[in-house]
């Protein structure tokens, strides 16, 4: 008789992004674009991709980690 295994279960961790008001939210944007305005004044270039650059700021901030440069 076969015995089929169940799959190995791996630890997932999940952080999930939140503010707990529309202020918080909006300083945290305000952050963002400040902090992406140096970023494209370092590059010295428009960054067509600023909708990912400022998630991932915002995500980073949140999580304590480097924010992208």
């Amino acid at each position: 008789m076969n015995t089929i295994e169940p799959p190995a279960t791996e630890a997932v961790t999940t952080t999930a992004t939140t503010f707990g008001s529309t202020a918080d939210l909006t300083s945290a944007l305000i952050r963002a674009a400040t902090a992406h305005g140096q970023h494209e004044t370092r590059t010295g270039a428009a960054d067509p991709n600023w909708p990912d650059w400022y998630a991932a700021y915002m995500v980073a901030e949140q999580a304590g980690t480097e924010p992208p440069l």
